[in-house]
């Protein structure tokens, strides 16, 4: 399975949104897209993004301070 990781660290909302919906668009159906964030508004704006768009938010995860979304396309 594909992943491609999409680094937004030190960006705040809504600009982890917008590069993720620019990079899923190169994630091969079934691929991942891992991405990196600092933002905390992250969090609700991935899951609302899953949600809107039909993707899977199959991992959520925070290790110092770094947000980790897995997105499964």
């Amino acid at each position: 399975m594909d992943t491609i990781t999409l680094d937004t660290t030190g960006l705040i909302c809504p600009l982890p949104i917008l590069k993720a919906k620019k990079a899923i668009k190169s994630v091969p159906a079934g691929g991942r897209l891992e991405v990196l964030a600092t933002d905390p508004g992250a969090r609700a704006d991935f899951e609302t993004f899953c949600e809107l768009t039909g993707h899977t938010l199959a991992e959520q995860t925070e290790e110092d301070g770094v947000l980790r979304f897995l997105i499964q396309t």
